[in-house]
């Protein structure tokens, strides 16, 4: 007879939700110090529960069916805040749906967080749960401001306190002596009170003269930290117009900053980028962007949307005659990629494309065809249809060699056959002149670009910057990109994206699309490379940034 009670072999003990929750800590802002765990447990989660310190980049990791429950306390999209009983109702209620739930918290969730008072309500309630540790603001916020919380000779304790008690708390638990004997103090929450500690810090025999700072969103492209004393900083603060998040750090190791900061010179320090380009083809970019100090706001304006059934008519007959081709011709890396899926959906591989030259219009393009077993045999220095289709003919004028032209060519009574895979609103202005050349050209389409629709959540966050002037930098890599944003913005487009301080464009057709909207244009790269893009756009940013600084010194010396 088989026992009621729970079996060796059941994973789920007696009693408990068969649904679990994991309570995982984001860090304090970087979304690149969130923890392996955490970055596994979001790609495979049901529903996000998260907090409003968290960084939004963060939602990259989530499956696009996944729930997503905001549960800041500020600003919630389209309603009223969630208490901390709705909250712990949520993660019950989804739990016991047997779901996936994460909980993403900002920091960690056991440092000055609800996350004990959540682990105890799923305990009561017979629910599973894990606690997935982060970054907590302590070491990440000072780690990014150069200060260490430790240092030999300098200090050899450190103290996190809050100043921010729970309120109705009948009294205080914080002893104020123990904290002014410590070496390094970090107090959280305490941008409302940091006059109070500060005072209750002297007080208790700390010297008004200790090297103090205020980190305001740390870790971030907003980071700001300002340095003073104990007894002046809140003053400090104040002139600063510092806002909440602020971390206080007190002790002698601040002095150390002006030797070890490093985050916030970086040449895209503080600087928002918005990238209109899918999050898998942007990673390059946004890493680069990263790496030199920037934020990159994602904001994917556009969407691939495989081939059409009359496409795919079209493209039977293209695969069932590719030997008869002399050049395929690439003009994106997503033509490179949609193309071999084709490819591959009718069971052939590289071995169908015979004799036929490889021609790509970049670098990137390149790497996207050599990632599927093919090298290009023309990559023009400078790259765009036309230059790509000048180049063809200029090999084609060159003589001998097959890396420069098909053997059989002057077999054919035109000057070479020609395939042109790409997508369905492809610009003519390659085939046009190839054909002018005398070639032969069939266009293929093998992928759609659509605009993503305006509720996506991404699209919404980045509408809501955007709108609010809190972006620097526009990134576009494409005519396409530049469309679906106008349209997603509406009448206001040329305003919001005209009112941009810095607008980058991967490539003369792509400005020529911005310039044509009436937007200037301020980077272009030297070659249609993401990375080069964004080393580039670093060192006018930084150049602009610097010349603003020279300038508005200037005007307060004439002043004086």
């Amino acid at each position: 007879m088989r026992s009621t009670a729970a079996s060796s072999q059941d994973p789920t003990p007696a009693g408990v939700s068969s649904g679990v929750v994991f309570l995982v800590g984001a860090g304090p802002g970087d979304p690149g110090l969130l923890t392996l765990r955490g970055a596994e447990l979001l790609a495979r989660a049901d529903v996000v529960v998260y907090d409003g310190l968290v960084n939004p980049a963060l939602m990259d990791h989530v499956r696009a069916s996944a729930e997503r429950v905001y549960a800041g306390k500020k600003r919630p999209p389209g309603g009223q805040a969630l208490t901390q009983g709705e909250i712990n109702r949520v993660l019950c209620e989804h739990a016991r749906a047997g779901k996936r739930v994460v909980r993403l918290k900002g920091g960690d969730p056991l440092v000055f967080g609800r996350g004990a008072e959540e682990c105890r309500e799923l305990r009561n309630a017979g629910i599973r749960f894990e606690i997935v540790p982060g970054i907590t603001a302590a070491t990440g916020v000072t780690a990014y401001a150069g200060i260490p919380l430790t240092a030999r000779n300098v200090a050899s304790t450190v103290v996190f306190a809050t100043g921010h008690e729970a309120a109705g708390k009948p009294s205080s638990d914080i002893d104020w002596e123990a904290l002014a004997r410590a070496g390094t103090v970090v107090l959280y929450m305490a941008w409302r009170t940091v006059a109070d500690c500060c005072q209750r810090l002297m007080a208790a025999g700390r010297s008004a003269e200790t090297p103090a700072c205020a980190v305001y969103w740390g870790t971030t492209a907003a980071q700001k930290t300002v340095t003073s004393t104990l007894g002046e900083l809140p003053g400090t603060i104040a002139s600063a117009g510092l806002k909440p998040p602020v971390l206080v750090v007190v002790g002698e190791v601040v002095s150390m900053r002006s030797q070890l900061a490093w985050h916030e010179m970086r040449p895209l320090a503080g600087a928002r980028v918005l990238v209109t380009r899918n999050v898998e083809q942007s990673r390059a970019f946004t890493g680069a962007i990263t790496e030199l100090g920037g934020e990159p706001v994602l904001m994917p304006v556009t969407r691939i949307a495989p081939a059409g059934d009359a496409d795919r008519a079209v493209l039977d007959q293209v695969v069932a005659q590719l030997g008869a081709y002399d050049w395929i011709l690439f003009t994106s890396a997503n033509s490179v990629d949609r193309f071999f899926a084709e490819l591959h959906a009718r069971a052939r591989d590289t071995r169908a494309l015979g004799r036929a030259l490889v021609a790509c219009v970049g670098p990137a393009t390149a790497r996207a065809a050599r990632a599927h077993g093919v090298v290009a045999d023309v990559v023009p220095r400078h790259g765009n249809a036309e230059k790509l289709a000048g180049a063809v003919i200029a090999a084609r004028k060159s003589p001998g060699g097959r890396a420069m032209q098909p053997a059989d060519a002057d077999s054919t009574s035109t000057r070479g056959r020609i395939l042109l895979p790409r997508a369905a609103q492809g610009r003519d202005e390659a085939q046009i002149a190839l054909r002018a050349a005398g070639f032969e050209v069939d266009v293929a389409t093998v992928y759609h670009t659509e605009m993503v629709r305006s509720d996506d959540p991404t699209i919404r966050h980045g509408l809501s910057r955007l709108r609010a002037g809190d972006i620097d930098v526009m990134a576009f890599f494409a005519p396409s990109q530049v469309r679906a944003l106008f349209d997603l913005l509406g009448p206001a487009a040329v305003e919001i994206v005209g009112s941009c301080r810095h607008v980058a464009a991967i490539g003369n057709t792509t400005k020529a699309a911005l310039n044509r909207r009436g937007v200037d244009v301020h980077v272009v790269p030297s070659r249609p490379d993401a990375v080069v893009m964004a080393e580039e756009l670093a060192t006018f940013y930084h150049e602009t940034q610097r010349a603003g600084r020279s300038d508005r010194a200037r005007s307060n010396s004439e002043k004086a």
